[in-house]
């Protein structure tokens, strides 16, 4: 395993080389798992990077080469994009939106496959990139490496903070430069990172104005309409006020990724493909309301309107005007 010294010189290399956008960023900070100060940041619901933690330390030799050989013969769900980016969306909600496009396709395909697609992948063909919930059709060596995950930290911390039951471990095998467009999630995360570097860009939940989320009843609902690469401010005025965060994951690094916080993920480019697998847990519950509420939790509070009145109404495209009424000479 690579010394701290080594590790801390590749991550300021790669933080050297990742794209700057119009926005301000700060680094998140990066602690050992047992500081008290990265205690205080989760309890607080506020993103740190974790070192030391031994999370997945068993899976740090899952490089795309030995996922081949040892994970098995099963299929795996791979998403292809025309292009590097890979919004999600919701195919539940596809029927509200008679006009909407996927951005991406998906099928089912062996490890092997997948890989064969991205290492003879030539210039103008789409991008892949594996997402997976690890279950028990994988092969026994990966069986193996995923029992001697750090199970006692992550399920202590569970614990310490409240939260919910585990609902997933998502694998994520990534090509080379791939990017998660900016959204945000309504579970708590540890996200660990096992090969390769990825780049997260992260915005408090009181960024919300600034960011442009879909109607709750699109397909691509917790999704940001801006797109970082070509900014439209005269749509989206209030993005100039858009300031940020940012966290580089190198193998062994867990982030700790609060619920509701916005997040752009990115496989930085010219290292190669990438590996991660993230811990996703629901939110414990509110034991009492503290006033002034946080900003998650006025998101929460602001989805559950939207999506009250959006059924009541039984027709999205009545929504809009209904709020405008509601607001505009009355509130403005």
């Amino acid at each position: 395993m690579a010394s701290a010294s080594v590790v801390d010189s590749q991550l300021n290399e790669v933080a050297t080389k990742v794209k700057q956008y119009h926005f301000p960023v700060e680094s998140i900070p990066r602690l050992s798992y047992d500081d008290p100060e990265a205690e205080r940041l989760i309890r607080n619901e506020e993103p740190v990077i974790l070192t030391g933690t031994n999370l997945v330390a068993s899976a740090l030799q899952w490089s795309p080469e030995y996922l081949s050989n040892n994970i098995g013969h099963g299929t795996y769900t791979v998403y292809s994009s025309k292009n590097h980016k890979f919004l999600y969306y919701d195919d539940k909600k596809i029927c509200k939106v008679p006009t909407f496009t996927p951005p991406t396709t998906h099928q089912d395909m062996t490890f092997q496959d997948f890989l064969n697609k991205v290492t003879e992948w030539k210039e103008g063909e789409p991008y892949n990139y594996l997402q997976q919930s690890l279950n028990d059709s994988v092969g026994p060596q990966i069986v193996q490496d995923f029992a001697a995950f750090n199970w006692k930290w992550i399920s202590d911390e569970r614990a310490k903070n409240n939260w919910g039951a585990l609902t997933s471990n998502l694998l994520l095998v990534g090509m080379d430069g791939v990017v998660t467009p900016v959204h945000y999630d309504e579970q708590q995360n540890f996200f660990a990172q096992v090969h390769g570097f990825k780049r997260f860009l992260l915005f408090d939940p009181s960024m919300f104005g600034c960011l442009y989320p879909y109607p709750v009843f699109h397909p691509h609902d917790r999704q940001s309409q801006v797109d970082f690469d070509n900014p439209d401010f005269d749509r989206f005025p209030r993005l100039r006020e858009l300031k940020g965060r940012q966290a580089i994951l190198g193998p062994g690094d867990v982030l700790y990724l609060p619920v509701y916080w916005w997040h752009q993920v990115e496989s930085v480019p010219g290292y190669g493909m990438t590996v991660s697998v993230n811990f996703w847990y629901k939110s414990g519950p509110t034991e009492k309301i503290v006033y002034p509420l946080k900003p998650h939790q006025k998101v929460a509070m602001m989805r559950n309107i939207e999506k009250m009145i959006t059924e009541a109404l039984n027709n999205p495209e009545e929504v809009p005007p209904l709020l405008q009424d509601m607001v505009l000479g009355r509130y403005t």
